[in-house]
């Protein structure tokens, strides 16, 4: 390999024309046409450097510096206990292809996080392999599809029922798999329209995919009703994990009659979002999906533990090697610590969005059931501004802007979850903020954010002239 020179007694390295290199400790020419023609380097002081960077990470918000109300996203506090464990060299200096008998302290982990998802979410099985929550969802429909392959029943078992108010990776992780899309629609309670679902299924119908609670944050009181219309026709009843964060040690799916759940770890569990790298989006199934599990699970035999690879009817591997160790490992971490207080941490979170919802009721209108749980949308329709140019205006308070446009069904809407990581003092300035917002002028609004380090952008063009180099 080619291995630039240091300056040394001996030898000079031309870094404007990167001309000299040693190989093998010889010093040799590059080819001239991969040759460095210019390299403009600035003379700086290292202080000046460190100054630099260190202003370019101000300038970017993170969990870190304040409130960070995405609502479905969930982001909340990282806890850098689960950081600092996730660097230990015993963990980092893992091989994944070591024997087994060397890495019984990462399977053991592994297991024991499988032992609390399953008594998390009321189910039987769990794999550890989905490196996302859409990955997740992939991985689950998979099971969906293969579950009525052996079943010889795919032929007609082609189309799956989503909610108007779902996430969009829902329709898309049906549709990569091959199944068709059929979309209900919500009551006047923001609830499934029973009506409307018995309307639609069918023996054609595969599986229901819904959270619960929904995107509005209400919790569908008709859930054991929609469990028993999808099982009586043979379908199964499938959760997506996204908003777990608002049942979290209070109920399970298992006890609302789903069949499959996928955990976002990164919503529930505070491990960091996948941010374009690893995420984990584990699955659970009741025991009669057990045999349709990607491999390997982290299964245990007297005192060992061992990769599984006996699952009779698979979908196969769906990650390299058995997901993202790292991040399992500071959910594994956040469990431990928080033990009992999981539900205390949904409880405050549910708390703290009905302290939100109440606070800006008489500012906003916020459609459907007056209770919420982890998260409420607001319309600011009747205020007569655009929910955009609001959450440009919050921004220039050091705060950052809620979910805005989602979900389709309410016109304006703005979605907000502050999490339990959100003190009283963060929620009230949010608040008094948003106040503040909806009986500002139009010039304002429309001018705004001047504070920070860019200001309005043109969304459209951005997103028609992707610029993906400088």
């Amino acid at each position: 390999m080619y291995k630039q020179a240091h300056y040394d007694e001996d030898f000079l390295i031309d870094y404007n024309t990167g001309s000299d290199y040693i190989l093998d400790g010889e010093k040799c020419d590059l080819p001239e046409n991969i040759k460095r023609k210019s390299l403009k380097l600035p003379n700086l002081r290292s202080f000046d450097v460190s100054r630099h960077y260190t202003k370019l990470s101000e300038m970017n918000y993170s969990v870190d510096i304040g409130m960070y109300p995405l609502g479905s996203c969930t982001m909340k506090y990282n806890p850098k206990y689960n950081d600092y464990i996730a660097s230990m060299e015993i963990f980092t200096d893992v091989h994944p292809l070591d024997y087994e008998e060397n890495i019984q302290g990462s399977l053991e982990i592994m297991y024991n996080l499988q032992e609390y998802l399953k008594l998390i979410s009321g189910m039987d099985f769990v794999t550890l392999q989905p490196s996302a929550g859409a990955h997740g969802e992939f991985t689950g429909i998979l099971i969906v599809r293969k579950y009525f392959e052996m079943r010889n029943e795919l032929n007609h078992r082609n189309e799956i029922i989503i909610p108007d108010s779902a996430h969009g990776t829902n329709p898309a992780s049906a549709a990569m798999v091959g199944f068709n899309v059929i979309e209900v629609p919500s009551d006047e309670n923001g609830l499934i329209n029973l009506d409307a679902l018995e309307s639609v299924v069918s023996d054609h119908t595969a599986a229901f995919m819904i959270t619960n609670p929904n995107t509005l944050g209400i919790f569908d009181d008709n859930i054991l009703k929609i469990a028993e219309i999808m099982h009586k026709n043979g379908a199964l009843l499938y959760y997506d994990g996204a908003n777990f964060n608002a049942i979290l040690g209070i109920t399970t799916p298992g006890i609302m009659g789903f069949d499959i759940v996928h955990f976002n770890l990164h919503k529930t569990f505070a491990t960091p979002h996948g941010g374009g790298g690893p995420g984990s989006g584990p699955i659970a199934v009741k025991s009669f999906l057990k045999d349709f599990l990607p491999v390997p699970v982290i299964s245990k035999k007297e005192e060992k533990y061992f990769l599984d690879y006996s699952i009779k009817n698979t979908i196969g591997k769906v990650s390299s090697y058995y997901g993202s160790f790292a991040i399992l490992l500071r959910a594994y971490s956040y469990i431990l610590k928080n033990g009992n207080d999981l539900r205390k941490n949904t409880e405050k979170a549910v708390l703290n969005s009905n302290y939100m919802a109440g606070q800006l009721r008489n500012y906003y209108n916020i459609p459907y059931k007056k209770l919420k749980k982890h998260e409420f949308v607001l319309s600011t329709e009747n205020t007569g501004k655009r929910a955009l140019d609001i959450s440009k205006y919050i921004l220039d308070f050091g705060i950052h802007s809620p979910t805005t446009y989602f979900p389709l069904i309410v016109k304006e809407a703005m979605m907000i979850e502050p999490t339990e990581s959100s003190t009283k003092k963060e929620i009230d300035l949010y608040i008094e903020v948003m106040k503040r917002a909806a009986s500002m002028d139009d010039e304002t609004l429309k001018n705004s954010p001047v504070n920070t380090s860019v200001g309005r952008i043109d969304e459209v063009k951005a997103a028609r002239n992707l610029i993906l180099h400088w």
